[in-house]
């Protein structure tokens, strides 16, 4: 089985609510990119689309891989650990509101049915090395993305 490492990241200017998120898609030694923005969004879903549209391009491409995701979003990579209570709950909080993201969340794990995909939480935003770090490059990806999606808007 071939294994598709993903790095990916996503961002979002606060006070205007326009967001981009990015992945890094290592294939038997070829790199893709794929990225996107968004309007009326928040970090978290830009973290969360960049992992779905990943999941969705393998699933394209690649629909026989495991895909392994690293990501700094700890609250991407920690949404496996709450998964069974979060789905117990019926993806609501203890005041019956629905949870954060909802759609993206379930789009995440009905993905996740299609494609075996795990986690793996790496530091945000360290200083380069010699050493590829695809994590910053695909921070840089998003951080250029997010400032030219927020100058179109001026």
């Amino acid at each position: 089985m071939k294994e598709i490492i993903v790095y990916s990241d996503g961002s979002c200017h606060t006070q205007l609510l326009t967001g981009a998120w990015a992945a890094i898609l290592l294939v038997s030694g070829r790199k893709f990119v794929i990225s996107g923005t968004a309007q009326a969004t928040t970090h978290n879903r830009m973290e969360l689309m960049a992992v779905i549209e990943a999941i969705k391009w393998i699933l394209t491409e690649y629909p026989d891989a495991a895909v392994r995701v690293y990501s700094d979003s700890q609250y991407v990579v920690g949404l496996e650990g709450r998964k069974i209570k979060i789905r117990l709950a019926n993806y609501q909080t203890k005041a019956g509101n629905n949870i954060q993201n909802v759609d993206l969340v379930r789009e995440l794990w009905q993905l996740q049915e299609r494609i075996k995909v795990d986690f793996v939480k790496v530091e945000a935003h360290l200083k380069k090395t010699e050493t590829i770090n695809y994590n910053i490059e695909v921070d840089t990806i998003v951080r250029a993305l997010l400032r030219s999606a927020v100058s179109a808007m001026a």
